[in-house]
């Protein structure tokens, strides 16, 4: 792999240990996947932000890293483990809350920004067709490949944080445009609406593992997007997609494709394979977090209305989003939480519950492994309507 003057010097340690230890990170991935040379990025998103999921030994490099590292590009941060306000409601203990804001310290000592969510492309940071960038969140990377048509690998989150503090990333794979090709047809039956696509992406990744589908008779609701990303990115590793007459990228040619039908059945056996639990002592909506528009339809749908048993409901979202939507909040706030930088996926919720409900397909993947619950898994409506 070629390096430039600067690049050698970053790895010769002549700008500091951060960068040194970053360009040693960055030259051993672009070793190992043939990159030619690093490449300039726009911006970075990182995951490895719970202390659930980095623990000790994550905090352990954060500081090392944060001793005389800088990013040096637009740089966001994946969820953290807790609402930083709000965790003592959320059941979480004083140690995992004080090592939680400590790892947010170290992250904003080295210039990142420090709103906590899954979608910084409904916030800050998003990125322009075409443009390089290193993000660590499987659903945002994979909306910011396939919505936004901008070029990231699925980063791991050292990875991601040293290609922020270098400004640059190894040159291969989704950064290339040979390898942004469409693989299969996915053919959506006509019936199955938005809130079903979680359940749509979770059924391709399933059925195809790592691709990169074009999906014909689905549509460009964002919202619906987000979900699909999200999904198949759990199931399947799925980085990159394609839809029809709505994402930047569309196939050169469909010749050779195998297709790929989703249909009712499909959905419906996802559902099955998902739901492990029948009486949740918790539902969970926000995964990815819920955009202002998201926070608008459930305000809608529960405003006048009164909740019945004694469920916990929480609802995730961005800080954000929260400070936008106020009128929504208070309406939400009857029923649950509205909870910011935080996700039930990294968050401690097996202290509390036993039985978690959601309608991310992704989340339902995640929480038996994560969070030792068993899950049940149904559209937002049918998750309000049990309190209802």
């Amino acid at each position: 792999m070629q390096l430039t003057s600067e690049e050698q010097d970053m790895l010769a340690g002549k700008q500091g240990k951060a960068k040194r230890k970053a360009m040693e990170l960055l030259v051993a991935l672009g070793a190992i996947y043939g990159a030619d040379r690093l490449i300039p990025i726009t911006s970075a998103h990182l995951s490895g932000v719970s202390y659930k999921t980095i623990g000790e030994g994550g905090i352990d490099f954060l500081e090392e890293m944060a001793a005389d590292g800088k990013v040096c590009v637009p740089t966001t941060l994946n969820p953290m483990g807790m609402d930083g306000e709000r965790w003592k409601e959320m059941g979480v203990d004083e140690h995992f809350a004080q090592r939680q804001m400590h790892i947010i310290s170290l992250y904003e000592k080295m210039g990142v920004e420090v709103s906590c969510t899954c979608t910084p492309y409904l916030l800050t940071n998003r990125p322009k067709v075409g443009d390089h960038i290193a993000w660590a969140e499987s659903s945002a990377l994979s909306f910011a490949n396939s919505v936004l048509g901008a070029r990231t690998n699925r980063e791991g989150g050292p990875g991601a944080l040293a290609a922020a503090i270098t400004g640059r990333t190894p040159n291969y794979g989704l950064h290339l445009d040979q390898n942004r090709k469409a693989t299969h047809v996915v053919v959506v039956e006509k019936g199955i609406t938005k809130d079903e696509w979680s359940l749509v992406g979770h059924s391709v990744g399933r059925k195809l593992g790592a691709c990169i589908p074009f999906f014909r008779g689905l549509g460009s609701d964002v919202n619906g997007l987000k979900s699909l990303a999200a999904a198949m990115a759990a199931a399947g590793s799925v980085a990159m997609f394609m839809v029809e007459k709505a994402t930047p990228e569309q196939p050169d040619t469909l010749e050779g494709l195998p297709v790929v039908n989703i249909t009712r059945e499909d959905i419906e056996d996802t559902v099955k394979r998902l739901r492990t639990g029948k009486k949740p002592d918790l539902i969970a909506i926000g995964c990815p977090h819920l955009s202002e528009s998201e926070m608008k339809e459930l305000a809608d749908l529960l405003d006048g209305k009164k909740k019945k048993g004694d469920v916990e409901v929480w609802f995730c979202t961005s800080k954000g989003i929260w400070l936008r939507c106020p009128k929504e909040r208070a309406v939400l706030e009857r029923f649950g939480k509205v909870l910011c930088d935080t996700c039930m996926v990294v968050a401690p919720i097996e202290v509390g519950h036993k039985v978690t409900a959601s309608d991310s397909a992704k989340a339902c993947a995640y929480l038996p492994g994560l969070c030792s619950q068993k899950v049940f898994c149904g559209s937002r409506r049918e998750l309000m309507e049990l309190i209802l």
